[in-house]
């Protein structure tokens, strides 16, 4: 065994083998992998080895793809047969609300590349016979689902490796990882010392346990997971070629051939997490004792959907553990807080997802950034607040829903309410209904009179229609007051302060009492930030940013720091509130003896509100007139006070976050991971209006957007006006232009002040005309919609900016 090495990948799964290979197939060839026991020796062996490219998050949807479409590469690379079965797969629709979920992810593949179908009962009937197709609507059909075999698959991605130069040692238990001053690590085995550069945690089952060598706790943990292979069943082993996969939601079941029998397994309610305390270090190629009584209800549903079921005998009950993280997406990428110690766990579906990771990881560590952007994946998505009592039951329910419909506007309850502010009693007896955000509670709008305390899940107008248009209405006509919260706030101090922001930041860094705007950009160019920089004297500057992107940001800011600079996490430590609205600067006046009424737009200064010492900054994000006014977390009821009271003068009323993004569609302003994010450049996105091209700076990412802003880009963003009936663009719907999809929608919604529903959406740039007419697909149905350039609310920015 060599002694050191460049990258040490600890697990030897599917997940690890696959991070190996991708990192000789990027040009790395001083790698290995250390595996306790065998290869495959955890959830791996045991996998039911199915495949499919259907993901909620469009981005996790196309590395699926990728996955799929390796397995291909990796039997011609390495000679070795990975038991490919490509044998298409239905996921069965029998509500309205499923099939609108299988109609948008179906007009989600349009531009990825995916050929997927929607078929009706007859069709299913001759796609997968055995099915019993009475109260089906529909289904999504996809011809890349199969399954494979997971043994075979992970010694190819090993061979593979192997053939790049990576070196495999099994039966090597890690027991320590101790970090050097220089930030490699010396990884302690019990065949002795490893020094490496970089470290690499795949250890599926033991990823707690290996992580917890390094101090780190990462929120994932094991559930139970039973499925059952079936004696021959004439119906199947007579047909002239293999059966489909099928999946079934209603019975929380997926189904697929094996052998000349089926394999059946459930995503039960009554699901059990599996070693609460840690995983035992002696557990490996065994399984877990059989439970059929906690599938019983799944099982008797079965037998209706499949009545080729009740009268097969079982061949096998496979029951074992698998990983989930809290949100049930994996958990990939550098920890923040660490150097050289990188994520690849909690891959809960390593056969579709296993390759896509695998590809990312090596691009991060290789090339510094992912030609996609991999938040959904993104280790740093979940902070340090995150605790083992909070992952368990998300896990849970994560592991309960996993075939359940996802909705644009589902807020999950397990685990809530956790982690609230001073306001959260006050706004609760105003009837809040609650969302959350990293964590935070955060108001989506206010319920009165009789109306629900629950927002309905649905793809189409909720039942926050009324209380949003209410709260719209509040913001134009007067005043509304909403919490700041969930927005992401810095400290930065030290006598490098200005030229480190300058260096960070691509836009313009602010004199002392103004604040600016600017993107953060990777060294590729793409959008990786969008802040607000406040300059508070020549050595202080106060950011603010997306509340859930905290945990990235800072980690890159600590990846940057340089020279003189603090850079300090204050999001839970500055709190208050903002207020918007034609009676906004009277309201504030009013609470404060100090002179407010000639701060100018993107003015911001200190003054006593109330009894609270605030900063106030003159920005609104509802692109109105408005003010955001920071204080203490304990001083916070008292600002409340002040503003509540006086603001009863003035007609003040509660926004939340539903009102929020209507009204920033007013004026087409982005949002973080929908018009803004690492997918998108500034030039594309129109934020190269925020870049200070003038600035003496090398700013991160310069040549990038210097070359783009010179060539143009190829695409725009662009608003449309759509002619839409009761559901409104959620994200990533195609654009029709001429019969041809050439485009997608980034977000929409409803605009209830100018009463128009409104598409955000990236087209080619030479077609960005005003008036242009396309068509955009929502749930199946292809809406006309118009491109428009002119603001719904104050186009002249007299509001804003008077």
């Amino acid at each position: 065994m060599k002694t050191t090495t460049r990258v040490a990948v600890i697990g030897g799964g599917v997940v690890g083998c696959s991070v190996l290979y991708h990192l000789t197939k990027l040009g790395w060839s001083d790698v290995m992998l250390i595996e306790r026991s065998e290869l495959t020796s955890g959830s791996t062996w045991h996998a039911a080895g199915g495949f499919h490219t259907l993901n909620g998050d469009t981005n996790m949807a196309a590395l699926q793809g990728y996955t799929i479409k390796l397995y291909k590469e990796l039997e011609e690379i390495t000679g070795m047969s990975c038991g490919l079965h490509h044998v298409g797969g239905v996921t069965l629709a029998d509500n309205q609300d499923r099939f609108d979920m299988i109609l948008a992810e179906r007009a989600k593949h349009r531009y990825m590349g995916l050929d997927t179908h929607i078929v009706g009962p007859e069709e299913i009937n001759k796609i997968a016979p055995i099915t019993n197709t009475d109260g089906i609507l529909g289904a999504l059909y996809d011809p890349l689902d199969g399954h494979l075999d997971p043994s075979g698959t992970t010694h190819a991605y090993a061979r593979a490796a192997k053939m790049g130069g990576a070196e495999i040692e099994t039966h090597c238990k890690v027991t320590e990882t101790n970090q050097r001053p220089d930030g490699t690590w010396d990884v302690v085995t019990n065949k002795g010392t490893i020094h490496a550069e970089h470290v690499v945690n795949a250890g599926g089952l033991w990823a707690r346990e290996v992580g917890a060598m390094a101090g780190v706790y990462l929120p994932l943990h094991p559930m139970e997971h039973q499925y059952i292979v079936t004696d021959e069943i004439a119906e199947i082993y007579e047909r002239a070629e293999e059966h489909p996969h099928v999946m079934d939601p209603a019975g929380e079941s997926y189904l697929r051939q094996e052998g000349r029998g089926l394999c059946i397994g459930f995503y039960e309610q009554p699901c059990k997490p599996w070693a609460v305390d840690g995983t035992p270090w002696d557990f490996g190629h065994e399984l877990l004792p059989d439970d059929l009584d906690k599938i019983e209800d799944s099982i008797a549903f079965a037998y209706k959907r499949f009545p080729v079921l009740e009268t097969a005998g079982v061949k096998s009950v496979i029951h074992g553990p698998f990983t989930f993280a809290s949100d049930g997406n994996p958990l990939v990428g550098p920890i923040p807080g660490l150097r050289n110690y990188w994520s690849a766990c909690g891959v809960m579906a390593g056969f579709s997802q296993g390759g896509g990771v695998g590809l990312m990881l090596a691009q991060w560590m290789i090339e510094g950034e992912c030609e996609r952007d991999v938040t959904a994946m993104d280790v740093a998505r979940f902070g340090d607040w995150i605790t083992p009592g909070y992952t368990r039951p998300k896990v849970t329910e994560n592991y309960q829903k996993r075939f359940s419909v996802s909705y644009p506007n589902e807020e999950l309850p397990a685990a809530r309410p956790f982690r609230t502010t001073p306001m959260y009693d006050t706004f609760d007896k105003m009837g809040a209904v609650w969302g959350a955000q990293y964590g935070l509670e955060v108001v989506n709008y206010f319920a009165t009179g009789d109306e629900p305390r629950y927002e309905t899940p649905s793809f189409r107008r909720s039942d926050a229609w009324e209380a949003t248009a209410r709260e719209v209405k509040a913001v134009r006509e007067a005043v509304g007051i909403n919490e700041v919260h969930n927005f992401g706030k810095y400290r930065i101090t030290g006598a490098d302060a200005r030229d480190w922001l300058d260096h960070i930041m691509a836009g313009r860094i602010p004199k002392p009492g103004r604040v600016s705007l600017t993107p953060m950009l990777s060294p590729k160019g793409r959008l990786i930030g969008d802040f607000t920089v406040s300059g508070l004297n020549e050595q202080t500057f106060q950011l603010t940013a997306s509340y859930g992107a905290q945990a990235n940001h800072m980690r890159w800011f600590l990846q940057n720091q340089s020279g003189d600079v603090r850079i300090d996490n204050i999001s839970d430590q500055l709190n208050g509130f903002q207020i918007a609205g034609p009676k906004a600067r009277d309201v504030l006046q009013a609470c404060t003896r100090d002179n407010i009424s000639d701060m100018k737009f993107m003015d911001l200064r200190r003054a006593t509100v109330g009894m609270a010492d605030c900063l106030i900054q003159r920005v609104s994000y509802t692109g109105d007139l408005g003010y955001e006014i920071y204080c203490d977390p304990l001083s916070q009821r008292a600002l409340w006070d002040a503003l509540w009271s006086e603001g009863q003068n003035h007609g003040m009323k509660p926004f939340g976050m539903r009102a929020m993004m209507s009204l920033r569609l007013d004026r087409f302003f982005g949002s973080w991971l929908s018009e803004f994010s690492p997918d998108y450049t500034p030039v594309e996105t129109g934020m190269d209006r925020f870049i200070s091209w003038g600035k003496n700076a090398d700013f991160i990412g310069r040549a990038a957007a210097e070359a783009e802003h010179a060539s143009g880009s190829a695409r725009k963003l662009v608003a449309f006006e759509v002619d839409a009936l009761d559901t409104d663009v959620n994200a990533y719907e195609p654009v029709w232009i001429n019969g041809a999809v050439k485009g997608f929608c980034t977000s929409g919604g409803y605009s209830h002040h100018a009463e128009k529903s409104i598409a955000l959406a990236l087209i080619p740039t030479e077609l960005a005309v005003e008036g242009l007419e396309v068509e955009i697909e929502i749930l199946g149905q292809m809406r006309p919609a118009r491109l428009i350039t002119e603001h719904l609310f104050d186009p002249d920015f007299s509001r804003m900016r008077g």
